[in-house]
């Protein structure tokens, strides 16, 4: 690291399990995020600050107004720009080291798969089924630990699969695509709701890449923000997933 580096992520640095190996773990590291919306802010905000050295932005969605009550990567000057260019405008001013790789298009198969080969570690902020299904099975194919999270109305979740054989993956807390309506835009979300979780998932994601703490492997972290409650229920993989057969 040269001496810039060393000021800029000397109170990270300064932390007796991270330390400058830590540090250099994370300048090495790649992430991949999908959806770059209320979860995805967050979350790749923390890693750009926090030095993760290499961001792969995924999203195909353009920047509306009704996102900025809680996108905060995005600004009213960004409405109708692709949100991989809003985000990367605004993580290159919080650190301009950062390598950004942009992908405004729904990545599918094999490209998905490509992508997650690419990185160390995957977090999903995406707000559908159908595209949580797809990041898990491309995660466990190729054995890339996957930080999920979810926050709708005033409720947040997240937990960490490691798709490394000795735990659940999504499949096995979600079994059915159709089991729940997660769509933000007819249930409300209370807008720092999604930064607690997005920043939870960035947490469990820079404690993946540099090898520190517990993670929420095997765990799901429950958040009833109403209530200011928090529940941690255990998780098992489910014999009958079919990403375990």
């Amino acid at each position: 690291m040269h001496d810039d580096q060393l000021l800029r992520y000397s109170r990270q640095i300064m932390l007796p399990q991270i330390d400058v190996a830590g540090q250099e773990r994370l300048l090495a590291a790649t992430a991949l995020l999908i959806g770059l919306g209320g979860l995805g802010s967050p979350a790749a905000m923390y890693l750009a600050a926090a030095g993760v050295g290499h961001l792969i932005l995924v999203d195909d969605d353009t920047v509306d107004l009704s996102n900025l009550q809680r996108q905060i990567l995005h600004g009213t000057p960004d409405i109708g720009r692709p949100k991989t260019a809003s985000a990367a405008d605004s993580l290159r001013r919080l650190n301009p080291d950062v390598k950004l790789t942009l992908i405004d298009r729904r990545l599918e198969g094999e490209a998905l798969r490509e992508e997650v080969r690419r990185a160390d570690v995957v977090l999903d902020g995406s707000d559908n089924f159908a595209t949580r299904f797809a990041v898990n099975d491309a995660c466990v194919a190729e054995g890339v630990p996957l930080v999920s999270g979810a926050a709708i109305r005033m409720e947040g979740q997240v937990s960490v699969f490691r798709n490394d054989g000795t735990g659940p993956c999504y499949r096995c807390l979600y079994a059915d695509e159709g089991e729940l309506d997660t769509a933000c835009s007819t249930n409300g979300v209370l807008a720092p709701v999604v930064g607690i979780i997005g920043s939870i998932q960035a947490t469990e994601a820079i404690k993946l890449l540099t090898g520190i703490g517990d993670t929420l492997h095997g765990r799901l972290l429950l958040l009833d923000a109403l209530h200011m409650d928090w529940r941690t229920l255990k998780l098992k993989p489910d014999p009958a997933c079919v990403c375990h057969q």
